[in-house]
């Protein structure tokens, strides 16, 4: 297991992709999974550095593990912003057009498209999303 605390600002987005891009590399994972991590990664951190603590800063902290002797990485997003559970948000309907959508929305749906399972948890204070990627 491994762990990093960054400040949820778009400035240590970088950090928070290349810590979790270094571990898949270490493991040898194929270039689409480290793709589809990378775009997870990005959406989740960004969603936290945006929107978890309004105008102010605070911390995301990620811890990256590994289930089913390696076969499965599982990265956690603890925050203390504001409760907020992804999971339960509805999917956007991607049959209607562009203009007929609402905005926002397509970046959780990304997240849930390119994991096999997301789970949250507000636990002491903490938002604690946990998402899980066969590889």
């Amino acid at each position: 297991m491994k762990e990093i605390t960054l400040s949820a600002t778009d400035e240590n987005l970088s950090k928070a992709i290349s810590f979790v891009i270094s571990e898949l590399e270490a493991m040898g994972c194929s270039m689409k999974v480290t793709m589809q991590m990378e775009v997870v990664i990005e959406e989740l951190f960004v969603n936290i550095s945006h929107y978890a603590y309004g105008d102010k800063t605070g911390d995301a902290h990620m811890i990256f593990d590994t289930e089913n002797e390696g076969k499965t990485v599982v990265v956690t997003f603890i925050d203390s912003g504001m409760p907020y559970n992804p999971v339960a948000k509805e999917d956007p309907d991607t049959t209607l057009s562009a203009d007929e959508r609402q905005i926002g929305g397509l970046g959780i749906f990304l997240v849930k498209k390119n994991t096999d399972e997301m789970i949250y948890d507000y636990k002491d204070g903490n938002n604690i999303l946990t998402i899980k990627k066969n590889i």
